[in-house]
């Protein structure tokens, strides 16, 4: 896992914040997860959220149909152990790998979910966009179209996995999958809405945010609907 970190902190504190200073190979990055993740369970490290950037792929959720996967031969596909269907990962999009203990905040996926969600609300509120929850899907958008995917994965109740945001990227990349399984949900991004694109604002909203939003208990947040 490689970045620009700040000091380590106990695990009562804010978590550690890495921003990845070029696109990591996705292997890498589940494997320093992995690691991270082990490292957190035992008490060995504080908690930690990493900011980077992808190569273009696709990832296979957990819940992933293989007929959603329209273009198989356009870019590497991983089977990856996080919730969901297909997502593509690309430069110019914010991917943001968080890796909290749910024993120190509350053991509730439902509502840590929720949390992300409302993460994203904030961060994309902070940059002029007003972000929106979708009955029954996963996920955050604006009019109608999605500009935010949530995928994760608890062990030990520590998360992996997290969330993405669409800055950049080429949108045209995502028609190779159906992204997260809505068929005929378009996707847009902080350039299709004319909005802030320097990607160091908003990793500074990003960060504002998750200070504001997981400074209150995650039990007895709002669940999603089921």
């Amino acid at each position: 896992m490689t970045g620009s970190a700040s000091k380590a902190a106990s695990p009562s504190a804010p978590p550690e914040w890495l921003v990845g200073e070029a696109p990591v190979p996705y292997e890498t990055a589940l494997a320093a997860m992995d690691a991270r993740v082990d490292a957190i369970a035992g008490g060995d490290a504080p908690e930690c959220v990493w900011l980077l950037e992808h190569r273009p792929l696709y990832t296979a959720g957990t819940s992933a149909d293989a007929a959603e996967l329209r273009d198989p031969g356009r870019f590497p596909v991983f089977k990856t152990g996080r919730g969901g269907r297909y997502t593509y990962h690309g430069p110019g999009q914010r991917v943001a790998y968080v890796m909290v203990d749910l024993t120190a905040r509350g053991r509730d996926v439902r509502a840590y979910v929720a949390a992300l969600e409302d993460w994203l609300i904030a961060t994309l509120a902070r940059l002029g966009v007003a972000g929106e929850r979708r009955p029954g899907a996963v996920g955050i958008f604006v009019d109608g179209a999605k500009i935010a995917s949530i995928g994760v994965r608890v062990r030990r109740w520590v998360t992996l996995h997290g969330v993405s945001l669409n800055v950049t990227p080429d949108l045209e990349h995502f028609s190779g999958i159906v992204p997260c399984g809505l068929e005929g949900t378009p996707v847009t991004s902080l350039k299709a809405l004319g909005a802030e694109t320097d990607m160091t604002r908003v990793d500074a909203a990003l960060r504002q945010s998750f200070d504001e939003v997981f400074a209150h208990p995650l039990m007895g947040r709002q669940h999603l609907e089921a």
